[in-house]
């Protein structure tokens, strides 16, 4: 299937409110103007920023020149024995080509971690093969630059030249531009009027992907099939029905986005970040909130403040008073699709789609806890190998019933985020699912530090209606960073602890738990959540 099939069910009222704003886009013709890049679109607050960044909607054929490209690079590298493709990046940059892979059923090593046992995996992994690919729009975000100096050091190390092995993604004239030309490594320059979570299209996702082997041509085909009907004005428009429905629902409190995932990608996962960080700001927003298909209702309950969307089937799922929906395609398609619908359902909301004003602040308060050398505060409570961090409790059970307490029954979510290992990580993704049926509220869950870069923006400028559960541990072993007066230990510790501090100073209640021994604890932390 090329083109995207949506169905969409509301409840009588919302269905009626979304007829009438149905109507209002299709006079007001928003999908030829989003298409035509009309910055006006989202108000003039927005309209300096939306002016930079509406590139994604032409790139079906702006980056069809890159595919030859990228093409004959992998035949060259191939040809050099390099197969093995890792890819150093965070957020947007990450996303995507992970997806496009797995759809693909192509191997490609994703590094968006500094978690030190994470990273001296990957570096371990057949490094004199590996192809590494270090993608930052910004050219300057550490935790890339980081995983840039680590596969440096390690590849001359082993008598390697890095020269041969690295090749970057960046917008033209970043530092990481200017430092990977004079250091003779291929670059291949992104289109800087495309923001991070808009560019599965570009250099960002398609240079990974199709080192690695997917067919990168067939994705640009697939959106150059649907953007016709993503341009149309008319009520059949995939996108106005999918974002107008998710716009009007969140104005109406119906504001969490429960995302259930049939298609075997981990497309809900970039979904995810490009709905929280496009419609989180200003106390207003869509929450993403990713489950297994296998069992999504269960793993996060249809509440009355949701809307159960399933994509990669035809088939609605079962909801609450039929707040639902269902979407069908090839990836290409419903890339373009969602990008395009999220942009619709933030002007329907009344936000800037295209900013992330909260992403800094973490940054921020990471780099301030590096200054006093990543130390954590004193626990306040220790028992059985965990230590509870911003809690008055006495006893682990109860920082842990405190947590659970302050979730509002209503509009309520909690947030779990595990600044672990990603390595077997379904066990602790469990957790998710243990507290979605104890307290009957949605819980999403993060990895650490790769969520700063994508669902930080919503629990941190979004509604404040978020608890949080940090999950930290002691690496295995440290790693320095080369160059740097830190280590990747000190690193993700001081993003955690500057996460949990801006959260706080929002409002948001934390309760982080540092495990001394993650696998000794799996079990212990199955009990406290259950």
């Amino acid at each position: 299937m090329s083109e995207v099939a949506v169905e969409v069910e509301l409840s009588p009222t919302a269905a009626e409110a979304a007829a009438d704003a149905l109507a209002a886009v299709v006079t007001d013709r928003v999908a030829s103007r989003l298409f035509a890049q009309d910055p006006t679109l989202w108000g003039e607050d927005a309209q300096d920023e939306a002016g930079k960044r509406l590139g994604w909607t032409d790139l079906a054929t702006d980056s069809r020149p890159l595919v030859a490209e990228i093409e004959q690079l992998r035949a060259d590298l191939a040809g050099r024995g390099l197969d093995h493709v890792v890819l150093c990046g965070m957020g947007g940059s990450s996303l995507a080509p992970e997806v496009i892979c797995r759809a693909a059923d192509v191997e490609l090593t994703v590094l968006d971690s500094s978690q030190p046992d994470m990273v001296r995996a990957a570096i371990a992994d057949r490094l004199e093969r590996s192809v590494v690919v270090v993608s930052s729009k910004s050219g300057g975000t550490v935790e890339t630059d980081s995983q840039r100096r680590a596969y440096e050091q390690a590849l001359r190390d082993a008598g390697l030249d890095p020269e041969d092995h690295l090749v970057v993604v960046t917008d033209p004239g970043s530092p990481l531009d200017e430092e990977a030309t004079a250091a003779g490594y291929h670059v291949f320059h992104a289109d800087p009027g495309v923001g991070g979570r808009y560019s599965a299209l570009t250099a960002f996702g398609l240079v990974p992907s199709g080192l690695a082997g997917a067919p990168i041509g067939r994705l640009l085909d697939e959106a150059a099939g649907q953007q016709a009907a993503l341009a149309d004005d008319s009520p059949d428009n995939p996108a106005l029905r999918l974002g107008v429905a998710a716009g009007v629902a969140a104005v109406a409190g119906i504001d969490k986005l429960v995302l259930d995932d049939h298609t075997g990608w981990g497309l809900g996962d970039w979904i995810e970040q490009l709905v929280a960080e496009s419609t989180g700001k200003i106390g207003r927003g869509i929450l993403p909130v990713v489950v297994p298909a296998s069992d999504a209702v269960n793993a996060s309950p249809s509440t009355a403040d949701s809307l159960l969307v399933a994509i990669g089937t035809t088939l609605a799922p079962q909801a609450e008073s039929g707040r639902s929906a269902a979407l069908d395609g090839s990836l290409g398609a419903q890339m373009l699709l969602w990008e395009a619908a999220v942009t619709i359902a933030g002007r329907e909301i009344g936000i800037n789609p295209f900013d992330q004003p909260d992403v800094e602040s973490a940054k921020q308060a990471a780099r301030d806890k590096l200054g006093d050398a990543g130390r954590a505060e004193d626990p306040d409570v220790v028992a059985e190998g965990i230590a509870a961090h911003g809690t008055r409790a006495e006893t682990l059970e109860d920082a842990v019933d405190q947590l659970i307490g302050a979730v509002d029954p209503d509009h309520g979510y909690i947030a779990v985020q595990a600044y672990l290992d990603r390595v077997g990580e379904s066990p602790y993704a469990e957790l998710r699912e243990l507290l979605a049926r104890r307290t009957g509220r949605p819980v999403t869950f993060g990895w650490g530090p790769r969520f700063l870069h994508s669902t930080g923006q919503y629990h941190k400028g979004g509604p404040s209606t978020g608890v949080f559960l940090q999950i930290t541990c002691d690496p295995r072993e440290d790693l320095p960073v080369p160059g740097r007066k830190f280590t990747f230990g000190e690193f993700i510790a001081s993003q955690a602890a500057g996460d949990a501090d801006v959260l706080r100073g929002h409002g948001r209640p934390v309760l982080r738990l540092h495990l001394s021994d993650v696998d000794a604890a799996l079990a212990r932390l199955r009990e406290l959540v259950s």
